[in-house]
């Protein structure tokens, strides 16, 4: 890595979560920022570019989740609609303990995750090609997790139905979110408790240092998701469940 960044704000946006890195991992962090600016030029993986916001607005936005749930354990968390890895992947570099499972539709994405997981030497994190509506079958990756994070941009309703067949009874899913959405959630009640789901609450903040208001919602898995959910690809974010 020739270039010299300055990781000030980084940490101490990350200190202000209670977040503390090691050396290896703030330069894993810098290594992945490189990559994704990298092959960014010849696919489209993100919007944000410069180095102060993707360290806020991807990195920090990801690692924030420590707010809603106690992701030092070792526990097993799959991120649906991943895309250039956020926040299943920048959740591994921050949390090492973590059994990681990063799920995308786009192969293109898929290879560039595998590339950077390579280059970091990171261990217990793997990527499924595919589309959430086949991967949550029951001889797939159906109630094989403790955790489903995703910061897919989709309603509750439609998500819900996409990842709450992942989640194990007791598990949660746990969606980011960049604007207040109560009437989305209400409508999603329905969806959410038919999938065996329960809201358990939301976590409000901004961004440290900043007036980024991002929105962390909670459901709990309370029971098994009846069989025919999720439905066939398509249908979810066609005909979202009321």
């Amino acid at each position: 890595m020739e270039k010299k960044y300055d990781t000030t704000q980084f940490e101490k946006d990350l200190v202000a979560l209670n977040v503390h890195l090691s050396e290896e991992q703030i330069h894993q962090f810098l290594t992945y920022y490189e990559m994704l600016v990298e092959w960014n030029e010849f696919m489209n993986l993100t919007a944000i570019t410069e180095f102060d916001d993707v360290m806020k607005k991807h990195f920090v936005d990801s690692v924030s989740l420590i707010k809603a749930y106690d992701v030092s354990k070792n526990v097993k968390v799959i991120d649906v609609g991943t895309g250039a890895g956020f926040p299943g992947l920048a959740l591994k570099i921050a949390y090492p303990a973590l059994q990681v499972t990063l799920l995308d539709s786009l192969n293109k994405r898929i290879k560039f995750l595998d590339e950077v997981i390579a280059k970091l030497g990171l261990i217990g994190i793997d990527t499924v090609h595919g589309r959430a509506e086949d991967f949550a079958k029951p001889d797939k990756l159906r109630e094989k997790y403790d955790l489903c994070v995703s910061r897919a941009v989709a309603n509750m309703s439609t998500l819900s139905e996409y990842c709450l067949p992942f989640v194990k009874v007791g598990g949660k899913f746990i969606s980011y979110k960049s604007e207040k959405i109560t009437e989305e959630m209400e409508t999603a009640g329905k969806a959410i408790s038919v999938l065996g789901g329960k809201v358990e609450g939301q976590v409000e903040f901004h961004l440290p240092d900043s007036d980024i208001y991002r929105n962390l919602f909670i459901i709990k898995k309370e029971k098994e998701t009846p069989k025919k959910y999720p439905r066939k690809a398509g249908l979810p974010a066609k005909e979202p469940l009321k």
